[in-house]
């Protein structure tokens, strides 16, 4: 994606917060702490806690901005000016952008005739409409989906029933997009189910129009309907399953252990809350390395315990499964399972060559 020419006053004073993070955060997030590359604090509000991070610098591979954050608890995310919007109460933009200027020791923009406020559209995306959705969309056949996911060394989509694709998915533009953003992409639509295999709501991966990467866009990924509790599922439940946060994530795992079944909870808040299939007894947590993901597997093991279920997390040697099997192959990939595996499920799932 070509680089965005930052123009407006948000966004520059926004990079300038970014290239300051951790001074950022110990002014506003007093009550949190450094640890590692990340800020962890309770709230947006700066609550004591650890459910919030914020990224204090980009990570190694660029998928990672500084100055970005996650709040695991309510799946909320946002950048640095959000955080000074909450933490000072600011009504408007423009009170946000004057508090960031006045930390940064930027000067104030000339007096300007006050605009009408314009609030943030309210979250959309009924079960019903990722029903419609889900319903429009096609199997991925020989689609652009496979051709995506064939670029993340994903072939085998061996029970992948809850995969659809889109030729011309609806992308609703963002503050963050490129003015001129298309407002239509190919993309790969899965369904969210429960317990019973109903819809509840569906996930979109907007696609470039070759299927060589995602769209473009400043958001190709988001979800809709109701999640909390459900996922997007792979193969029929069992006793012995995995879990992890995304779709490409346990797509990898399954391209060397095709018969296991795998839940994709879209988040690591969701992750948390998925609801355990009846007769589940062993549950492997396929975790990101990020504190979010350190947080879904312990609120995990908490719910699992009087479940009667045992929670083996998997970890991988990279920031997901789906970076190991890229950087080091099908091999690689299965020899760090085998060792986290009990003995039995690594004879009985694992797949060589």
């Amino acid at each position: 994606m070509p680089t965005k020419i930052l123009t407006s006053p948000a966004s520059q004073i926004a990079v300038a917060l970014a290239d300051n993070a951790e001074a950022v955060c110990r002014h506003y997030l007093s009550k949190g702490h450094r640890e590692g590359r990340y800020w962890l604090v309770g709230d947006v509000r700066n609550t004591p806690g650890r459910s919030l991070y914020v990224r204090l610098s980009a990570s190694p591979d660029g998928r990672g901005a500084a100055g970005k954050w996650t709040d695991a608890q309510s799946d909320d995310h946002g950048d640095l000016l959000d955080v000074i919007a909450a933490s000072r109460q600011c009504r408007t933009l423009r009170e946000t952008l004057d508090e960031a200027r006045h930390f940064l020791s930027l000067p104030m923009p000339p007096p300007m005739e006050n605009k009408p406020f314009r609030k943030a559209k309210a979250p959309t995306g009924t079960p019903e409409a990722a029903r419609r959705l889900c319903a429009a969309a096609k199997p991925i056949g020989s689609s652009l989906v496979r051709t995506y996911l064939a670029s993340r060394h994903i072939t085998d989509l061996t029970g992948c029933e809850a995969l659809h694709y889109h030729p011309h998915c609806w992308y609703r533009a963002s503050d963050d997009d490129e003015p001129d953003v298309r407002p239509a992409w190919p993309a790969m639509i899965a369904a969210v189910t429960d317990l019973d295999g109903s819809v509840t709501g569906v996930h979109r991966t907007w696609l470039a129009l070759d299927g060589s990467a995602k769209a473009p866009v400043a958001y190709p990924r988001r979800a809709m309907g109701d999640l909390l509790g459900n996922g997007v599922r792979f193969g029929r439940a069992g006793p012995v399953m995995m879990a992890g946060e995304g779709i490409e994530t346990m797509l990898s795992l399954r391209q060397v252990m095709p018969v296991m079944p795998a839940i994709a909870g879209l988040s690591a808040a969701h992750l948390a809350a998925i609801l355990f299939p009846a007769g589940l007894k062993r549950l492997y947590v396929a975790r990101d390395d990020d504190p979010a993901g350190a947080a879904a597997l312990k609120t995990l093991t908490q719910r699992a315990i009087p479940a009667g279920i045992e929670i083996v997390p998997l970890e991988p040697s990279l920031g997901d499964f789906n970076d190991d099997l890229m950087a080091f192959g099908r091999d690689r990939l299965v020899a760090g399972l085998r060792v986290q595996l009990r003995a039995e499920d690594a004879a009985y799932f694992l797949t060589v060559g």
